[in-house]
């Protein structure tokens, strides 16, 4: 089972999600997604917290009060953290999470500990913890056909915006072929010197001239 909280610090609300035992845990390193940021309390045992970000937020500028509620729900859940103050969250993107064969269950490293971020936390604040914890529900998860309906949605999204630019390009390619075709039909007729300009300063000739150029 997994348990889903809803954080209205922002606008619309943001989705955060945990296992129930360290078991689910092992599931959702395995299914999070990869713009998912995962939160543990550091060198403490607790909850996996997984914050899923919209599509306009970025992993490394979490709004700050965002950021605060991952952080004291992650304490909350753990029974050692929950106890003491002045301790460090640490967070990054899921697809940055690495897990091999010999590890225990529901234990990880990191591909690159760069990404790897941490944030403060002086002690448990009960109106953020209560506040979550109003919005919490707990659902069964078909994880595989989740990532299935997941990467399906992706792939009809790239393909809509591969087809937009295509459409694009072919417009832009065709507007830039008309303006070139244009410009070539005004040069016929944009004032270039031509047969009857050459002698345009020469003086008009009367018809005797005429008559007598022709003989």
């Amino acid at each position: 089972m997994v348990l889903f909280f809803s954080s209205t610090v922002t606008n619309p609300p943001t989705v955060i999600y945990m296992g129930r035992d360290k078991v689910e845990n092992e599931e959702l390193i395995k299914y999070a997604w990869p713009q998912d940021l995962w939160f543990h309390v550091d060198k403490l045992s607790s909850a996996h917290v997984y914050l899923r970000m919209p599509e306009s937020m970025t992993w490394d500028a979490i709004p700050e009060a965002l950021l605060i509620d991952c952080s004291q729900l992650v304490k909350a859940n753990s029974i050692e953290g929950n106890k003491k103050d002045n301790i460090t969250i640490i967070y990054t993107p899921a697809d940055n999470l690495k897990k091999t064969g010999d590890m225990a269950v529901g234990q990880v490293s990191f591909h690159n500990d760069k990404r790897v971020k941490r944030v403060h936390i002086a002690k448990r604040e009960n109106p953020i913890v209560n506040r979550l914890n109003k919005t919490k529900v707990e659902k069964q998860v078909d994880h595989e056909q989740e990532k299935v309906d997941r990467i399906k949605k992706e792939s009809a999204v790239r393909r809509a915006a591969a087809a937009e630019k295509k459409k694009t390009d072919l417009d832009l390619a065709r507007q830039r072929e008309a303006e070139k075709a244009a410009r070539s039909y005004d040069s016929l007729f944009s004032g270039t010197p031509d047969d009857d300009e050459d002698g345009a300063d020469e003086p008009k000739k009367t018809g005797r001239d005429l008559e007598d150029d022709f003989m």
